[in-house]
């Protein structure tokens, strides 16, 4: 099968380009033949650093980077129950750890997928996984989102950023998106009540009593964000660890300040197929690459300019 190894961290270069055996099913996998995967920040993060290599895959050398996809069911382990052969699904693989994406043939845990909606492409539903998952555990598993909340999305243009949007919109929640002007109807058109031009308004200006905010962008941002957060509310950051100063305000003003990393579940999975199936929740592929063109990609995607989400098209 084609896939796609790194012998060692650092530029898009060192993407090797390689056939090699398809992978061996455990009982409770299944084999998905790839129709299309999605790359995310963490890809490239951890392509350009050993650190990061070392995260995930420890000393294994080469590695396969990669958590999402979505395609065809050509094996099915024996203690497989929920899917059988020739199933279109979609998920997030093995995260955090090997996912071992970036190939023609990935072995999957069953527990990991969904079916992927009749109502929407490959394309769609690849970039629906990690950054979906993200949104959804942010604000739903760990916000406890509800109706009438106010709730500020930080980089609402984004991957996850316009996952979340919709998401709070669903819950009929008052949104507030931050973002450039150039996609203030984008963010908008994805549930926004409200859009703040991050580059030139401070948002601390113009929002205040926040209930929930969805910090994609900085930890300087959730010094700010505690700043616009009622007593009682939380700040949700996904890119890792917080200044003790900033908890340490938040403390202050008893506001929950936590750090979150997105784990593979093919419950919440199922959760957001449905809400994709009825069209609540719309993926927008911003770029489309074909599986050569990976070293592209990822450049595109460090550019840090990207609306909605790259896919990569087998």
């Amino acid at each position: 099968m084609k896939a796609i190894i790194l012998n060692e961290a650092g530029p898009v270069s060192n993407f090797k380009y390689v056939d090699i055996p398809k992978p061996e099913i455990k009982a409770d996998e299944v084999l998905v033949k790839v129709s299309v995967l999605s790359i995310n920040p963490v890809d490239y993060k951890t392509r350009s650093s050993e650190g990061g290599i070392k995260r995930f895959f420890e000393d294994e050398r080469p590695v396969i980077l990669g958590w999402d996809l979505s395609g065809t069911i050509v094996e099915a382990g024996k203690e497989v129950t929920d899917f059988k052969l020739n199933d279109e699904v979609f998920g997030m693989v093995n995260f955090p750890g090997k996912g071992k994406a970036y190939a023609e043939y990935v072995a999957v845990p069953a527990s990991h997928l969904a079916l992927k909606p009749e109502s929407i492409s490959h394309e769609e539903a690849a970039a629906g996984t990690l950054a979906l998952l993200t949104a959804w555990q942010a604000l739903v598993t760990n916000g406890k989102i509800k109706e009438g909340d106010k709730v500020l999305i930080h980089g609402a243009s984004g991957g996850v950023g316009h996952y979340a949007t919709q998401i709070a919109r669903h819950f009929k929640a008052h949104v507030i998106g931050t973002s450039s002007e150039k996609n203030k109807e984008f963010v908008l058109q994805n549930g926004a009540d409200q859009h703040i031009d991050y580059t030139k308004t401070d948002f601390e200006k113009e929002v205040s009593d926040v209930d929930l905010v969805l910090n994609s962008i900085s930890d300087a941002i959730n010094n700010r964000s505690v700043d616009v957060v009622k007593p009682g509310g939380k700040i949700i950051y996904i890119l890792g660890a917080i200044a003790p100063e900033y908890a340490e305000k938040a403390k202050n003003k008893n506001v929950d300040l936590f750090a979150i990393l997105v784990e593979s579940s093919g419950a919440d999975m199922k959760a957001v197929a449905d809400l994709m199936q009825k069209g609540s929740i719309k993926s927008h592929v911003s770029q489309i690459f074909s599986f050569d063109e990976m070293d592209k990609a990822h450049l595109q995607l460090e550019t840090g300019r990207t609306v909605g989400k790259i896919v990569i098209k087998l």
